[in-house]
């Protein structure tokens, strides 16, 4: 862009550019201060024989003739040096800007826009699309440069080279970086009046100014454009006539000969034969579109076994840049109740993880529809807006965006949001199958991590549980040998001091010690061990160990008696002696507990074998004649529940005696009336049974 126009368009913006910085601006450009100087000594202003300086020239001229000069000049220069515009008959091109330029700025002026100027220079630059698209191919465009400016035009473009002039204008004047709707305002000209309603002012008169330079034969197109910019269609004709002098009167003094524009013929645009067949050549682009997107699948199950979720995001936001342009992009994944999309951090994008927009139809905008509704949304920033689309606009730094949802099957993970410029947006809507399918192959692989994730927190709870329900059974079941030592530590110090002789006691102790080792060991054996040898238990032995470890201690209170009646059956069981023990221990305790006030008797028996669905079970029963269990209690017997005894551990009793049955392979069942409670255990017979037992049955007190 000329420096002289950046100078003055940033004067202009500021609105301070009086006939002193103005003199100045142009006293820095030799070849305009030469054209001002001409045109102010020209038989249209010059009164006197005397020469005028530059400034007593540009006051005689005045302020609005010198911004269309410097304007015009600057644009005339830069884009006549453009390549092949010398081969070419311009005259017809340049008197069409300069009508559009024209009838902008009037437009402005009756509209009451605050920028003029920045109209007219919209309307010198709303064609330099052709220009671009002539100095790049200039062979298949030679016959379409003079074609007719209208809708037809923009279709064969589209066709012939996939971008329009309005495009090609746009993307160039996007490059000054100016901070004006000006290229929007070019990329839209050829749109419908009906789409520019609500559009910006800008936008709109040059749209009206382009209908009445080149349609303003067709009444009804003039008529929405006057609509369009709030004027009267009869004020029609009479814009379009002053326009007419002006363009006449400027062309003069800036030296462009328009002497015979309007012979140069204006025909239909034309499209050469297509090479091949259509429905062959888009079986190609889908056929090529495919293999693309399996190729992207492949490279996103690679990032993701290498980088994991982090870099599976940044591998798709870089993909996407590459193959449809972005400029910057971004991921919204949707939160675990599936209420809002959230921002998921990436490398270069880290402030996004404070960013979410509400999975509710109307209020999260275009983002959230291209979620809810599993197809790409296109959102423009000259459009109205809601808040989130506002703030992610800003966040990646475009004037537009391409919404992808990341659909994988029926469920909707997120959107990859994508800053483009707006002239990109038409070529990404042409795209939209292949977008989809982008978003599909990128929600796959993505599904796959967080499923990889999710089992992996699932399998991290689930030990940190078994863990965690461990140790609480084995602090309760600690307790058990804690007191019988403490109980036999006490008998142990009495019969010390008699002198009396303490070998069973410190045997019991010994074994006691090492059952506490065992239990808290069992803290690293939460997965079951590994399969060998079957064990096998006597019931009879294992009950006799219990009792005596009550036996000799004071844990028995005198009013309770304890009978065992193992006589006339096969004792023998299959499985872990030392589980069966911790299951008498944890019975016979809360059954002298149960007892403790009132007093009564405890029974251990072995009732026999009991077929049970066709496997032979033995029948060990313990029963008490307490007060009997609620219909509460009994109904939660064996769960984890909070019994009335002190402590943070009681109410795991019976259920570690569940759990420790099932580990035995048995079944457990309890009757409780008012008569007392009775616990009815099935433990896996040995495959040997059927040898009576030798233990008669006998009645012991309580020490």
């Amino acid at each position: 862009m000329p420096q002289i126009l950046v100078k003055l368009l940033a004067h202009l913006q500021a609105d301070d550019l009086g006939m002193a910085e103005l003199a100045a601006l142009v006293a820095t450009d030799a070849g305009m201060t030469g054209k001002i100087l001409t045109v102010a000594h020209s038989s249209a202003y010059h009164r006197g024989g005397r020469q005028a300086s530059l400034e007593q020239a540009m006051a005689t001229l005045g302020t609005d003739m010198i911004k269309i000069l410097v304007i015009s000049d600057s644009v005339f220069q830069t884009f006549n040096s453009f390549p092949n515009s010398g081969a070419t008959d311009l005259r017809g091109f340049w008197k069409h800007s300069l009508a559009t330029a024209v009838l902008a700025r009037e437009i402005a002026r009756r509209m009451a826009y605050g920028q003029p100027e920045e109209a007219y220079l919209a309307g010198l630059l709303h064609n330099v699309g052709r220009l671009a698209l002539l100095a790049a191919a200039p062979r298949e465009y030679a016959f379409n440069f003079t074609a007719r400016d209208d809708e037809d035009l923009c279709a064969v473009e589209q066709r012939t080279l996939q971008i329009t002039h309005t495009e090609a204008g746009a993307w160039l004047i996007e490059r000054w970086q100016l901070d004006s709707f000006l290229a929007d305002s070019v990329l839209y000209h050829h749109e419908p009046s009906a789409r520019l309603e609500s559009s910006h002012p800008l936008i709109r008169i040059l749209r009206t100014a382009h209908v009445l330079a080149y349609h303003a034969d067709d009444l009804a197109l003039v008529i929405e454009a006057c609509m369009l910019c709030g004027l009267d269609p009869d004020d029609a004709d009479v814009m379009s006539a002053a326009a007419a002098r002006q363009v006449e009167k400027s062309a003069i003094h800036l030296g462009i000969d328009l002497a015979g524009a309007d012979d140069v013929p204006a025909p239909p645009a034309y499209a050469p034969p297509a090479a091949g067949d259509p429905v062959q050549q888009r079986l190609n682009e889908e056929v090529r579109n495919l293999v693309l997107v399996s190729e992207i699948g492949q490279v996103f199950t690679r990032q993701h076994g290498q980088g994991g979720q982090t870099g599976l995001l940044e591998s798709m936001t870089r993909s996407a840049r590459i193959l449809f342009d972005f400029e910057s992009a971004v991921v919204l994944l949707e939160n675990p109740t599936g209420q809002a999309l959230v921002g998921a951090p990436t490398g270069s994008q880290q402030r996004i993880a404070e960013f979410a927009i509400p999975l509710v139809k109307g209020k999260g905008g275009a983002v959230a529809q291209a979620a809810l509704e599993r197809k790409p949304a296109f959102v423009r920033r000259d459009r109205p807006l809601g808040m989130p689309e506002e703030q992610l606009l800003r966040l990646l730094g475009n004037e537009a965006m391409v919404c992808v949802p990341l659909v994988a099957g029926a469920r909707c993970l997120g959107v990859l949001v994508g800053g483009v410029a707006n002239w990109q947006l038409p070529a990404c809507q042409k795209r939209e199958r292949f977008l989809q399918s982008f978003g599909t192959q990128a929600a796959s692989a993505l599904e796959t991590a967080l499923l990889e994730r999710g089992q992996v927190r699932r399998q991290l709870a689930h030990v940190t549980e078994e863990y965690r329900e461990a140790s609480r059974r084995v602090v309760h079941e600690v307790n058990n040998p804690l007191s019988i030592i403490k109980n036999y530590l006490s008998v142990l110090d009495s019969k010390l001091e008699r002198q009396e002789p303490v070998s069973a006691e410190l045997s019991v102790l010994h074994d006691e010690i090492d059952r506490v080792g065992q239990l808290v060991n069992s803290l690293t054996e939460i997965r079951p061990p590994a399969e060998g040898a079957p064990l096998t238990a006597d019931v009879a032995r294992v009950v006799e160990d219990v009792l005596r470890l009550f036996r000799t201690t004071e844990f028995v209170p005198p009013n309770v008696q304890i009978a065992v009646d193992m006589a006339g059956h096969d004792n023998r069981i299959e499985g872990d002696p030392d589980l069966l023990k911790q299951i008498l221990v944890n019975l016979v305790k809360n059954a002298v507990e149960a007892l403790s006030a009132g007093g009564g008797r405890i029974d251990i028996a072995n009732r026999g074998h009991v077929n049970r669905e066709r496997r032979v079970y033995l029948e060990l029963v313990v029963s008490d004649t307490g007060p009997g269990l609620s219909r509460e209690v009994l109904a939660n017997l064996f769960s984890v529940v909070q019994s009335a005894k002190e402590g943070p551990n009681h109410g795991l009793g019976l259920s570690i005696v569940h759990s420790l049955v099932k580990k035995l392979n048995g079944h457990i069942a309890c009757r409780s009336g008012a008569t007392g409670t009775s616990f009815e255990i099935l433990l896996p017979a040995h495959a040997g049974a059927g040898a009576p037992a030798t233990l008669p049955a006998r009645a012991l007190g309580s020490a």
